[in-house]
């Protein structure tokens, strides 16, 4: 089972002067899915995320055409201090424009620099993991 899904709308402005969506618009999209995944848990997690690592397939364009795009995601692994997510964006008429995996790191705004997960956030986390069959990842 995935987490979630969301469907994120196509601006004006991500296209490029190919007729498609920009290649690091693809980033924006998953960043705007990513926010509303954390923004969705029962008990949103008390500190910031940052990415430590994104890799993205990009499979097929997303044409002007396109108004909208569903992002959905799943929780594959919780760590000691993050979290690695799946992620698809599939365009408008069904067809699968990108999928990959980002790593989100609990982040300590004061000292700047990496946290561990609450015990509430370790909870939350791993119970969507093992609703995706995600793993326990060691840190």
């Amino acid at each position: 089972m995935e987490v979630g899904q969301y469907r994120v709308a196509l601006r004006w402005g991500d296209m490029d002067a190919l007729g498609h969506v920009n290649q690091a618009v693809y980033h924006e999209l998953l960043e705007e899915a990513r926010t509303a995944m954390l923004e969705a848990l029962p008990t949103p997690p008390k500190g910031a995320f940052v990415m430590a690592r994104v890799e993205l397939d990009y499979r097929r364009e997303i044409p002007l055409a396109h108004r909208y795009v569903d992002v959905t995601l799943k929780v594959e692994a919780v760590g000691r201090s993050s979290i690695t997510v799946f992620q698809r964006i599939v365009r408008s008429d069904g067809v699968l424009a990108a999928d990959g995996r980002s790593v989100m790191v609990a982040w300590d705004r004061q000292r700047r620099g990496s946290r561990p997960l609450s015990d509430g956030e370790l909870v939350m986390l791993r119970e969507l993991q093992a609703q995706a069959g995600g793993s326990t990842a060691d840190e």
